[in-house]
């Protein structure tokens, strides 16, 4: 098996498959390949074992459906794009040195991946984070790669230090930092400040590497091009609650 990342602002990963190689990864997202490469979608794989295994890993933003690819009679090639302006990493994961990801960060792996939810240390991380702290958990044996918003930046967190970050931010670390989510400090702060009410805490020893472009922030940027008509027909064809739904979007990201 031969992996190359290509480009810059929108990367795209190519992957030359031998026969017998195995790639996973949810459904839908490859962007190109060649004749010969076979899909088998099923939901027991990526180390899903019974169904709890198959709704961890859908809870995590996995799906609980995932696609299989091999090679059949020769080598084969299969190409997966990066779906917003960042980057395409491959990190080699092995029993007990693991990373959590953020939920819509894992792109594909090599046979042997285990992709579940991870539920972090602090409860008040799966209570009181919301979406934004629901985690992917890349344990197992394989190679995988991940993408990330914008540029990255990589802090090698020593024992006992800490660094407090906007959640968006939160783009992947090693699984032996320990992430625990706190409130922003200050009244004030969090009423007015405009910041959210929490901040994700990372503590080392481990890598973390955080990401500069959030989904969020690519739509507030993008709305006030979009016009009056951009709005998704889900939302304007619900009647008056979809009056009232429209109006908040426009207010939140900006629309006139």
């Amino acid at each position: 098996m031969d992996a190359k990342i290509s480009g810059s602002t929108m990367p795209v990963l190519q992957i030359r498959l031998s026969p017998g190689d195995k790639i996973v990864a949810e459904p839908g997202e490859f962007s190109w390949m060649t004749s010969n490469v076979n899909l088998r979608t099923t939901p027991m794989t990526a180390g899903a074992k019974g169904l709890f295994g198959v709704l961890g890993r859908a809870l995590s933003g996995g799906g609980i459906f995932m696609t299989e690819y091999t090679a059949q009679g020769g080598d084969g090639l299969i190409a997966f794009a990066a779906k917003v302006p960042g980057h395409l990493m491959q990190v080699d994961v092995t029993p007990g040195a693991g990373y959590l990801i953020h939920r819509h960060g894992f792109l594909c792996a090599t046979d042997g991946l285990e992709l579940s939810i991870g539920f972090q240390r602090s409860l008040g991380a799966g209570i009181f984070g919301g979406d934004g702290f629901i985690m992917q958990r890349l344990s197992g044996t394989c190679s995988a790669w991940v993408e990330l918003g914008g540029e990255i930046v990589t802090y090698d967190l020593q024992p006992g230090e800490t660094i407090n970050v906007h959640p968006g931010h939160v783009g992947m670390f090693q699984e032996s930092v320990n992430f625990d989510v706190t409130f922003l400090k200050g009244i004030a702060n969090m009423v007015f400040g405009g910041d959210g009410l929490f901040v994700a805490r990372l503590t080392g020893p481990g890598k973390v590497w955080l990401q500069t472009l959030t989904v969020p922030n690519l739509a507030h940027a993008i709305a006030p091009y979009m016009g009056r008509d951009s709005t998704p027909a889900a939302v304007t064809g619900a009647g008056l609650g979809g009056a009232i739904a429209s109006g908040l979007l426009r207010d939140i990201f900006g629309g006139k």
